[in-house]
């Protein structure tokens, strides 16, 4: 019967469907199949609705005997299986905390290694070390390699937090299931791991280019500051996004948000993770991200090339639209 409810939750008929064994009195699990198992708030009330019945059923077997309340009072836990195209896998309540890590992480990546780039620029306008460069390259392969180079630090960086935290999180798990507590980590897919670094290193070119035109335009790091509460509102937007996202990743917020090219790079492996998503709409989210960061590039080393050179003055915007068409 599971093979027929898993094709109709395929298909959208269901959310998913409970399996309740017969010996559930007893304390054998129950188990939930559906398309989004990251909703912990979802667990959590079908727990407490089949522990009520449960323990009412339990009630009406046996009689109130007070000396037994507490055993008849125990709570049923519910497996959660994640059904997707090819096959189910169990999941678990960790998903749903594994899908904020995820979204905080790519937040966080992108605000600091992007401030990165920005004070790189700057110091080069301040020492006039851009002067030097451009006599040697163009400005488009030098805003590309800086790009590049701070990505692969980050990248660097964020391996050896993986390595860390996976370690200690495996001798965490390891160390309690000893002591008899049933935990378990959350599965971690290698498709999963591929689209976290794409859409890290989407969000990461894209805002780092944005830093880097600041940078060029303005006369100190202070002086930036104005300009960057301006142009990171949507990667904070789209960090407060990712709550209602994983309560309900089919929404039309959470399709556009992870579309739209300045929080797709949250909002997009968030839903990866908290559900089976049609590939068009992965590979949408990538080819308008990927073409927005081309343009993006484009645009900054045009400004770049003309601003670094700039001094005494910080630009106006009819200024750095005139340097777009003059570089």
């Amino acid at each position: 019967f599971k093979h027929e409810l898993n094709k109709r939750v395929r298909r959208k008929e269901l959310d998913g469907y409970i399996v309740i064994p017969p010996d559930v009195l007893i304390g054998k699990k129950a188990e939930y199949y559906g398309r989004n198992v990251g909703d912990f708030i979802n667990s959590i009330r079908i727990e407490e609705g089949l522990s009520r019945a449960v323990n009412e059923q339990r009630l009406a077997d046996t009689g109130v005997d007070q000396n037994l309340l507490r055993e008849m009072s125990k709570r049923v836990t519910v497996n959660t299986f994640k059904v997707s195209e090819e096959t189910e896998e169990q999941d678990s309540g960790e998903a749903f905390f594994l899908v904020l890590g995820v979204g905080l992480l790519i937040f966080v990546m992108i605000l600091m290694y992007g401030g990165t780039v920005l004070s790189a620029v700057i110091e080069e306008k301040e020492t006039r070390i851009a002067e030097v460069l451009f006599s040697s390259v163009r400005a488009f392969p030098l805003m590309l390699g800086k790009l590049v180079g701070v990505s692969l630090v980050a990248l660097t960086q964020f391996a050896i937090w993986g390595l860390l935290i996976g370690g200690f999180s495996v001798y965490g798990v390891a160390t309690l299931r000893g002591q008899g507590m049933d935990l378990q980590l959350p599965p971690i897919v290698a498709a999963d791991v591929v689209y976290f670094v794409l859409f890290f290193l989407l969000g990461f070119f894209m805002y780092a280019s944005v830093y880097a035109v600041i940078g060029s335009i303005v006369r100190s790091y202070d002086e930036s500051q104005g300009f960057l509460m301006v142009a990171i509102v949507p990667l904070i937007f789209s960090f407060y996004l990712v709550f209602p996202v994983v309560r309900s990743p089919e929404s039309t917020v959470a399709v556009w948000a992870s579309i739209f090219p300045f929080s797709s790079p949250v909002i997009m492996p968030v839903r990866i993770v908290s559900q089976t998503l049609p590939f068009w709409q992965i590979g949408l989210s990538l080819l308008i991200g990927f073409g927005t960061v081309i343009l993006l590039t484009w645009l900054a080393a045009r400004i770049y090339r003309i601003g670094m050179l700039t001094y005494g003055k910080r630009a106006t915007i009819p200024e750095v639209w005139r340097w777009v068409r003059q570089a």
